[in-house]
């Protein structure tokens, strides 16, 4: 199951969406719409970014925030929880040396799937390509073969990012208004939030 380059396994089938491979056949469920969104701040802060890649990522498209794309001068970018566990996810493949153009592949493999299926995830890579595995023993199958060489738990990612976003503010999606984290110290926010 090595890459040859061409988007295809060398003894075994091609791979899914060129760059990901799926090593089980689960069944995807569709995803309910996210009822809270996140600013670019919040975003960055929770996945462990800087807000210089965030908008990169947003402009280039590897990344766009599902919820509201900035539009024009001073528009403000609203971004799913989904959202932030992917970009925490794309910093942690960049930061191993996954290719670009892999990572492009592995998003849009990430966001085809639901819900259930990303928090049971692990993503293997040998640095040239990113496998999805849905087990333990698929993991111990990759490893055994030579392919997997880093891996990343998209479950442990994903509670990662509910505790930092538990802290830190969001939006109500339909009505706007602010959902103030859960942060002992930011007793003025609350307050305002109260009176508004």
């Amino acid at each position: 199951m090595r890459s040859t380059g061409d988007g295809m396994a060398a003894d075994g089938p091609p791979l899914f969406e060129g760059a990901v491979r799926r090593v089980s056949a689960q069944g995807s469920r569709e995803d309910s719409a996210d009822a809270v969104g996140y600013r670019g701040p919040t975003a960055c802060s929770a996945a462990g970014i800087t807000y210089r890649q965030l908008d990169y990522w947003a402009r280039t498209g590897l990344v766009e925030p599902s919820i509201k794309p900035a539009f024009g001068t001073g528009g403000q970018r609203l971004y799913s929880f989904r959202d932030v566990v992917v970009l925490k996810i794309v910093k942690r493949l960049l930061d191993t040396g996954v290719s670009l153009q892999n990572i492009r592949t592995a998003v849009r493999h990430l966001r085809s799937r639901g819900v259930t299926d990303l928090a049971q995830m692990t993503l293997m890579s040998d640095g040239a390509t990113v496998y999805e595995c849905s087990s333990p023993d698929e993991v111990v199958d990759l490893l055994q073969g030579g392919q997997g060489v880093f891996g990343i738990a998209v479950g442990v990612v994903w509670k990662d990012v509910e505790g930092a976003l538990s802290q830190l503010h969001g939006e109500q999606v339909e009505t706007g208004e602010t959902i103030i984290g859960d942060h002992p110290g930011d007793e003025l926010a609350r307050r305002r939030n109260r009176a508004g």
